[in-house]
């Protein structure tokens, strides 16, 4: 039998996050009650080249089909880093660590 290990969240976690976890409990049962509502809500927080009409087009009978936004374009790299470049261009997007704990690099948006 496997143990169950718990990490309870660092204050200092808590208050940095982006939601808390009443937000994120009342999120998770809106994508379920309403997914067509949420995911399209959500989905208008990142870029689109061109905008999708339809959230989601899903079969379950026979072939299992799902499809999001599926008629619209969007460019990951562009939501993921080019368009925070004018903002956070200078800021830190992603840090390396490698095998030893000293050797990490911090690489900007730029």
């Amino acid at each position: 039998m496997s143990e169950v290990h718990v990490h309870r969240v660092q204050p200092a976690w808590k208050k940095n996050a982006l939601i808390d976890n009443d937000t994120y409990l009342k999120w998770y049962a809106d994508s379920v009650k309403n997914p067509d509502k949420f995911w399209g809500k959500h989905g208008k927080r990142i870029d689109w080249f061109k905008p999708y009409s339809k959230v989601k087009n899903t079969s379950f009978d026979g072939k299992v089909s799902i499809k999001w936004f599926e008629d619209g374009e969007t460019n990951v790299s562009w939501n993921c880093i080019d368009r925070h470049l004018k903002k956070r261009g200078d800021q830190t997007a992603i840090i390396w660590e490698g095998d030893n704990p000293y050797d990490d690099r911090k690489i900007t948006y730029n």
